[in-house]
């Protein structure tokens, strides 16, 4: 199995150039290349602010702790991000500002290049498979999920995968629940 296992602690830390806020990226496709496919990542949201705008990109963020954040742009979005583990799809064309609803908000993004990637993110909580012409990215929310190889995943814990020779299996304890975010080429 070629998964990429990752724990949130131990994921490289970036801070924003505006100051209001950090990254954790989990990975950008293909590696090294400014301009990527997809990219996963984790961000912390500390005080309100703008959000960078990404030209040709396409964006899913998903609550992940906190309070939650009030995302808004002139006449194009209006949404407030502020229940955990229910994912929001939205261009990243649109230069938006967020506006914290209490406390600082963690967030699980997924950003694809349109034309070339889509992305479909979900809670999940039964056995789930992954297609094998398909990338992927898995984090743990609450509970353990099992590999094929008979390791575990544990809350904040995740891995990612390219496209495989075979489908993979993901199976959850009674009471787990995970992001599931399918990534597909076009």
């Amino acid at each position: 199995m070629n998964l990429n296992r990752f724990d949130f602690a131990s994921l490289p830390v970036s801070p924003w150039r505006n100051g209001g806020g950090e990254t954790r990226e989990i990975t950008s496709q293909p590696p090294g290349k400014a301009n990527f496919d997809w990219r996963a990542s984790i961000a912390t949201i500390a005080q309100d602010g703008p959000f960078s705008a990404f030209q040709g990109i396409d964006r899913s963020i998903t609550l992940l702790e906190g309070d939650g954040v009030h995302l808004r742009s002139a006449g194009l979005i209006d949404h407030r991000l502020q229940h955990v583990g229910e994912p929001f799809a939205f261009s990243g064309d649109a230069a938006l500002e967020a506006f914290l609803l209490g406390g600082s908000s963690q967030d699980f993004n997924i950003m694809t290049r349109r034309g070339c990637c889509s992305a479909d993110v979900q809670r999940i909580t039964a056995e789930t498979i992954a297609p094998a012409a398909h990338a992927g990215v898995l984090y743990v929310l609450q509970g353990e999920w099992q590999l094929e190889d008979g390791s575990w995943l544990g809350q904040r814990e995740g891995c990612w995968w390219q496209p495989q020779q075979r489908a993979l299996r993901f199976s959850p304890r009674v009471g787990a629940v995970a992001l599931w975010a399918e990534i597909t080429a076009r």
